[in-house]
């Protein structure tokens, strides 16, 4: 059984609601009727009912079983604006900016999941990952404990023994452009407990460079080096070691020479990359020249989960994300 099928099992054990912000969105509406039939959560649709409706039966898509709301004919519509009013007037957010702004269905979703209507919310086949985290970060804010959201994929990729036969987490691929030593320490704890968590792995976190242990010396090593030691410092009973080059991390014949008595060299299945232009590039080639899936990108470090799509995205993908979001749901204390 591969992870999204256990994934999946998960979800439908246990299901959650989950927003779809972009409801009138054809990838997003054929994904939705999908989920509400396997039993993955229980989608909702934002957006105009007629317009949705009308586009679902252009696609043959059945939508009858599939919850809609219209921020602008909600019943909760008020609700939303005063809570919103609430959490943003010392930004300087009037009543009737925030009205204007709730209506947003993006902004909806995100209230929605606020005050608990939604236990999690998906976006991106339209809109950009700023677009997600303005509002993520105005009104869900970051878990206690967490310092910085950050993003990963998972890669799954075809007849390779790399990682965990084949599985791996990539992070930062998608949020922080040019994180500091202390959020590079963040995003790598992160992700290695998202690995425990979500992929019931035993994270092996390799801080990537383009040096291995001293191998060369620059201050995006020195960023690298750095960070690796904060990482460990704050959790000295994860496996996080660095700074490591690709190879070093994933092949155990380089590692034996380049970092030998490393727990991480040879072995890494989580891949934390040093800015967002490695991260980014790096989980694209992977999935172009290795035919890999990369599902994602998930976000970590929200309060409640909320979690961006590629705008290259697929109805699967979109599927994929949604069953990973209830998950996340499921694991909020």
């Amino acid at each position: 059984m591969n992870l999204m099928q256990k994934i999946w099992d998960a979800a439908k054990s246990d299901k959650k609601k989950i927003v779809l912000p972009e409801g009138n969105e054809e990838r997003t509406i054929v994904a939705a009727e999908k989920i509400n039939r396997l039993g993955l959560a229980h989608p909702i649709l934002i957006g105009n009912k007629e317009e949705i409706i009308n586009k679902g039966h252009a696609l043959d898509v059945d939508l009858s079983q599939v919850e809609i709301i219209d921020p602008a004919e909600s019943e909760n519509l008020e609700k939303y604006i005063t809570a919103f009013y609430e959490l943003r007037k010392n930004k300087g957010i009037t009543l009737e900016k925030a009205e204007k702004i709730v209506k947003d269905p993006l902004y909806f979703a995100t209230m929605m999941v606020k005050l608990d209507d939604a236990d999690g919310m998906v976006s991106g086949a339209v809109h950009t990952t700023g677009d997600l985290l303005r509002p993520g970060l105005q009104i869900i804010k970051t878990a206690p404990g967490v310092s910085v959201v950050s993003s990963f994929f998972i890669m799954e990729v075809p007849n390779s023994s790399y990682g965990e036969d084949g599985l791996l987490l990539f992070a930062d691929c998608a949020v922080n452009p040019m994180p500091n030593e202390d959020q590079l320490a963040a995003i790598a704890i992160a992700t290695a407990e998202t690995a425990k968590r979500l992929c019931n792995m035993d994270p092996k976190v390799a801080m990537l460079s383009f040096s291995t242990k001293g191998s060369a010396d620059h201050e995006v090593v020195d960023k690298v080096r750095n960070a690796t030691k904060k990482a460990n410092e704050l959790r000295p009973d994860l496996d996080i070691d660095g700074e490591l080059q690709l190879d070093a991390s994933i092949v155990e014949k380089v590692a034996n020479q380049k970092a030998p008595g490393s727990k991480v060299a040879g072995k890494a299945n989580v891949l934390v990359f040093p800015d967002l232009q490695a991260g980014n590039i790096g989980y694209k080639l992977v999935q172009r020249f290795a035919n890999a899936k990369a599902i994602g990108p998930v976000c970590q470090g929200f309060a409640k989960p909320i979690n961006d799509l590629s705008r290259g995205c697929s109805s699967d993908d979109i599927i994929d994300v949604v069953a990973l979001t209830a998950v996340q749901a499921q694991n909020i204390k």
